[in-house]
């Protein structure tokens, strides 16, 4: 399980996860720092041995883009995708080049707009 709430009056998200659901927060615009960030996922069952839940808290730009991936997506290499492409795209894209025949996928790609119309 992984949970991103996002706090558009600060331009702010704050994310957890348990387990093998991953998470990666794409930077839409070059700027100093990472292009990428990653979830940090902490170990635990949810539902049998919840560890103690700590979020952490990102900043928010414009175009940056929030990729999530069950683990019925293998071995995914986002890094191969163009984030300035369309969230249906992008999200296809990995289904189709990652999913596994043998189990359920699913991929949540969305754009933070941060204001913009």
């Amino acid at each position: 399980m992984s949970v991103a709430s996002l706090t558009e009056t600060n331009h702010t998200m704050s994310w957890l996860g348990v387990g093998n659901v991953e998470a990666s927060l794409f930077r839409g615009a070059p700027l100093p720092g990472p292009s990428r960030e990653s979830l940090v996922l902490r170990g635990g069952v949810v539902g049998f041995r919840l560890p103690r839940l700590l979020p952490s808290f990102v900043s928010l730009r414009p175009r940056d883009v929030l990729v999530l991936a069950t683990d019925g997506i293998v071995n995914p290499s986002f890094d191969e995708f163009r984030m300035s492409e369309g969230p249906e795209r992008i999200a296809a894209g990995i289904l189709a080049r990652f999913a596994r025949d043998t189990d359920d996928a699913l991929v949540l790609v969305a754009r933070y707009l941060g204001g913009e119309s």
